[in-house]
């Protein structure tokens, strides 16, 4: 039987969907995920293998697949995404191998081949559009250059504002007791060594804290969801000035852990969107099944983006 395997790949998870020529999904499975980085691309290249085998076992098909394209987090770089492509042909796991980012498989998922309007905040951020500009791309730099608004961003801006606090050099917050106690910290100084190994996931996984905080009065962490709430407005704002002229209102998905139904800026993101000619749509997308759709797409001799 002839299939191909859709992945979606970012700091947090990796997943998999199998796909069969007509695209009914045959199986499908999770693993941790793992960021692509121009240094190295072992972790990202062992995550997608471990998601795919993992779908492979729980749908009872053989590998290697017909097609297999990776929508991957920081595969941005071309030298790192032809290092995964090399990485991945030699894990066997499908006889044609495509790698591009994560944010491309969601917005095929959205999209397809139409115009619209996608802004990502989960462990990272980047926003993608496709309108008279051709396909443009705002955000989506990284952890040093960029990933403003992120759930990266967020959880490193909690830990800082708690060491600023403890210096008095601002005002105390309820984000030190909150984050020490779900880290089994004794004190702050013990975030100096948490924060020199912890995961772009690790700091996104403090978004929840810092959302609870502020839902209690706290400052510090109002500050905090204000700052990354205006700072995904910017992308959009530029990736609205980038991909138009638009005679009218593009459709705008919001995917992503931090702004995806359900996530913690979500609502106030879409409230300060009301100034913005776009059109908010509902839901979120399975980036996955759109990787699995340009896998089809390869596969059929197009090359998908």
């Amino acid at each position: 039987m002839t299939f191909v395997i859709g992945v979606d790949g970012g700091g947090t998870h990796a997943r998999a969907v199998i796909v069969d020529e007509s695209g009914r999904e045959m199986a499908r499975a999770q693993a941790p995920g793992a960021v692509v980085t121009l240094r190295g691309h072992a972790a990202a290249v062992a995550a997608v293998e471990a998601a795919v085998k993992a779908a492979a076992d729980s749908g009872g098909v053989a590998l290697p697949g017909g097609a297999l394209w990776a929508g991957l987090a920081g595969a941005g770089h071309e030298e790192s995404r032809a290092a995964v492509e090399r990485g991945l042909a030699a894990a066997g796991l499908a006889r044609r191998v495509r790698v591009g980012t994560d944010a491309e498989a969601a917005f095929h998922a959205a999209f397809s081949d139409g115009p619209g309007l996608m802004l990502i905040a989960g462990t990272g951020s980047v926003a993608w559009g496709r309108g008279a500009a051709g396909e443009v791309r705002v955000g989506g730099w990284g952890q040093q250059l960029g990933d403003e608004g992120s759930g990266y961003a967020i959880g490193l801006s909690a830990v800082r504002a708690i060491v600023r606090a403890e210096d008095g050099r601002a005002a105390p917050t309820l984000l030190r007791a909150e984050i020490l106690d779900t880290l089994r910290l004794g004190t702050t100084v013990e975030l100096i060594p948490w924060a020199a190994s912890a995961s772009k996931a690790e700091f996104a996984a403090l978004v929840p804290l810092v959302g609870r905080c502020a839902s209690r009065g706290d400052a510090a962490a109002r500050e905090i969801l204000d700052e990354a709430t205006a700072d995904l407005e910017a992308h959009v704002r530029g990736i609205l000035a980038k991909s138009g002229p638009w005679r009218t209102r593009p459709g705008l998905l919001l995917s992503g852990g931090v702004i995806g139904p359900g996530g913690t800026l979500r609502d106030a993101l879409v409230s300060r969107l009301a100034s913005q000619p776009v059109d908010v749509l509902e839901g979120d997308v399975d980036a996955a099944t759109g990787a699995a759709s340009l896998a089809l797409a390869s596969m059929r001799g197009r090359p998908g983006r």
